[in-house]
């Protein structure tokens, strides 16, 4: 298997106070990924070409195609001149589940909803996650983007690169994805934690874009109660938050958040000002 490299160099001029001079620059790589369910492609992404398996796994999950790890029989990533093909092949009937999330449209990475045909598909029902979930520091959800900059390596060296993590309270992020796309970024963790058996409502997804509709139903559908984001949330997103139960917080930076959801789980250690 001969993937494209996640990141490469390329040429530049770079112009600055009137003077220019050539340099190189790191570039994060973008592949189409085609997901093939038992022979058949389902859906085509844009994404960056690493952590396929995990990709391929988690974006299973999140979109209902499969409810655990164990009715997927195989998973085999294959290179191709166009792409990347993740042939899957699935244990059991799964053919309903499947043509009810059908796909046919390649989506870029701005989008995880292009492609889905009805508008039934894009705001289907999500799981209630109220009463589940950890309480949370005003520390702990503070901290969660700088905590996750430590797991960023493809964005330190290209800075063009999304990441999505998993914070356990009093332990901080313990495994993180990374790539071009948000939603592929989160899907790639959702799929690394179900191979690894991390439980995701132990904890919470701390993700560094904005908060659209499909972040929040992918958070939803892998049952995790709890997400934290550097940038704000669409208003359908909060309202999507809202009635799964989940805790939302944003423009968690240094020292602060804004809280748009289910406070329940934020810790008593915070008070009101008068």
């Amino acid at each position: 298997m001969n993937l494209p490299k996640p990141l490469d160099g390329a040429a530049a001029i770079h112009v600055r106070a009137g003077s220019r001079r050539a340099i190189q620059r790191v570039l994060p790589e973008e592949a189409a990924v085609a997901m093939v369910y038992d022979g058949t492609t389902h859906a085509v992404m844009m994404a960056t070409p690493a952590d396929i398996e995990d990709f391929a796994l988690g974006f299973s999950l999140s979109e209902g195609i499969v409810t655990g790890q164990g009715q997927i029989a195989s998973c085999t990533v294959v290179a191709q001149d166009q792409g990347i093909e993740a042939r899957l092949w699935l244990t059991g009937d799964r053919a309903e589940a499947l043509a009810a999330r059908r796909r046919n449209l390649a989506g870029p990475v701005g989008c995880g909803l292009c492609g889905i045909d009805s508008l039934e598909q894009a705001m289907r029902p999500l799981p209630d996650l109220d009463g589940i979930g950890p309480v949370m520091t005003s520390g702990d959800i503070a901290g969660a983007t700088d905590a996750l900059r430590d797991w960023q390596p493809l964005h330190d060296r290209s800075r063009a690169v999304h990441a999505a993590g998993f914070l356990i309270p009093g332990k901080g992020i313990v495994l993180a994805r990374e790539d071009v796309g948000r939603h592929n970024a989160l899907d790639k963790l959702i799929g690394a934690m179900a191979r690894q058996g991390l439980d995701a409502g132990q904890g919470a997804f701390v993700v560094t874009s904005r908060v659209s509709i499909e972040m929040v139903q992918k958070c939803a559908m892998a049952g995790c109660a709890v997400l934290i984001a550097v940038s704000a949330p669409t208003l359908h997103a909060l309202r999507l938050a809202e009635g799964a139960g989940i805790t939302l917080a944003a423009f968690a930076r240094g020292e602060g958040f804004d809280l748009f959801s289910h406070p329940e789980r934020l810790s008593a250690e915070v008070s009101d000002v008068a």
